[in-house]
């Protein structure tokens, strides 16, 4: 079973997020940012990191630079998950470490396909 730490301010899109993966057979935690998402960085590793950009305390640009210098943090993909969604954010994310990255709103079966993709890479 693989595990899905979802990173998100919005109860909303965590509980989104969280019922589609939970659906698929996949363990979920969440943190409401990236201050509480490197807490529990620190003490429980994820299979995936699925990343909203902005959040308070510490943005998602932040975490994801974070987690790629972490040991054996370039190794858990990252999907950035924003409502930021010009070209140029997509750029940005991408930049900072994302392994991919889903512009909200998005349809349910584009995060499936995506989280499936990464998950498989891993293998």
């Amino acid at each position: 079973m693989s595990k899905v730490l979802i990173v998100d301010d919005s109860a909303t899109a965590r509980e989104m997020l969280g019922s589609i993966l939970r659906k698929l057979g996949m363990k979920v935690i969440e943190a409401r940012d990236g201050v509480e998402a490197k807490q529990l960085l620190q003490s429980d590793r994820p299979d995936l990191v699925v990343l909203d950009i902005i959040m308070p305390r510490m943005n998602g640009y932040d975490l994801c630079r974070w987690l790629k210098k972490m040991p054996d943090g370039e190794k858990i993909p990252i999907l950035m998950c924003s409502s930021k969604g010009e070209e140029f954010d997509r750029y940005w994310g991408i930049k900072q470490g994302a392994d991919a990255y889903i512009t909200k709103p998005f349809h349910p079966s584009e995060l499936v396909h995506t989280v499936k993709s990464l998950l498989r890479n891993l293998a």
